[in-house]
């Protein structure tokens, strides 16, 4: 789809005559958001490249970051995807002992040399605990979070099976680390926040390794572990127009100002429907003929791509627990809007 212009340096609002009666019907959404979804920091609808609406609560503006959760699970997708394009890891069918060979103590153990970085990406890698209890509390009181991971991975369950894994992506972002030498931070700023006008992410020096230290209020920039491994599946700050961008960025096939930033046929891969609704560290959703691919993190964090629309839809919230549902926010108000 050929661009009037990349939101770069700036975005550009649409034009309300342009949007028409959708305006005013969005603009409406405000009281909805404050009295059933109060947790919602800040809004911003992309439509056709422009931003169609943009709010900000609970005294949040435009430059402020949020701690964006699980939507650090599909950054750290896109990274893959860059990566093995540059070729620093083979392909997404290497096997996740390649990279650490100093952990491999069981030679007997067939099920955990059979994982592979695609099993990590469609969270089908087994592990020990039930599915959505996962023990982060164990993981993170760990002073080697990788050696913990490794020592779970494969133990029962069977490989294929869905398991939604926090620690897997971890994983990943390690993977990153050990195949091009470099953080995941550091390798997202220079490959692609800085093409397509994300604010760089600073480094955050860890003090402690205490709950608001990893998920609360405290967290800055990206969190790392104790080996200085940019945390996987949680742990990364953004603003909410820098969501937009990579939802945007996302929503043109990786391509940013004619430039290939994430490979068009990985984000294929990416959001190819399945039965696990699950593609690349990416939540897929076909419903009333409307297909989307989602970045969700806890209390309410979105990135929603809708791409027969042109839409992006990026949300910041609070942690809370079990938020309003935010499809019946974006499905009832947001696309019926600026639709029309």
């Amino acid at each position: 789809m050929k661009r009037n212009y990349w939101p770069t340096t700036k975005w550009q609002a649409a034009d309300p005559v342009t949007l028409k009666r959708g305006f005013e019907k969005l603009s409406g959404i405000g009281p909805i958001i404050k009295s059933e979804y109060n947790n919602i920091n800040s809004i911003v609808v992309v439509k056709n490249g422009y931003i169609a609406y943009e709010r900000y609560f609970n005294g949040f503006g435009p430059d402020d970051t949020h701690h964006v959760a699980s939507i650090t699970k599909s950054i750290i997708s896109a990274l893959i995807g860059i990566a093995i394009d540059k070729g620093f890891i083979k392909n997404a069918e290497q096997k996740v002992l390649d990279f650490f060979p100093e952990y491999v103590n069981n030679p007997i153990d067939e099920k955990r040399q059979e994982i592979t970085i695609l099993h990590l990406l469609s969270m089908t890698a087994p592990y020990p605990f039930e599915d959505w209890h996962e023990p982060l509390d164990k993981m993170c009181m760990q002073s080697d979070w990788v050696k913990y991971i490794l020592n779970m991975l494969g133990q029962k369950g069977s490989v294929g099976t869905f398991k939604y894994s926090t620690a897997g992506a971890h994983l990943l972002s390690t993977i990153i680390t050990r195949s091009t030498g470099t953080s995941a931070r550091e390798f997202a700023n220079k490959h692609l926040f800085n093409y397509i006008g994300m604010n760089e992410i600073p480094n955050y020096e860890m003090e402690s390794y205490g709950f608001e230290d990893l998920f609360g209020k405290n967290v800055k920039g990206w969190v790392n572990d104790p080996s200085g491994n940019s945390t996987g599946g949680w742990g990364l700050t953004l603003t909410t127009r820098d969501m937009a961008r990579f939802g945007f960025l996302y929503l043109n096939n990786g391509i940013w100002e004619n430039k290939q930033i994430i490979p068009k046929e990985w984000i294929r891969k990416t959001i190819m429907m399945n039965a696990n609704k699950y593609g690349y560290l990416w939540w897929l959703r076909e419903e009333d003929g409307i297909f989307a691919y989602l970045a969700l993190g806890d209390g309410g964090n979105v990135i929603c791509c809708i791409p027969e629309k042109d839409m992006v839809v990026a949300i910041a919230s609070e942690f809370i627990v079990n938020p309003s549902d935010r499809w019946s926010l974006i499905k009832e108000y947001i696309i019926p809007a600026v639709s029309i």
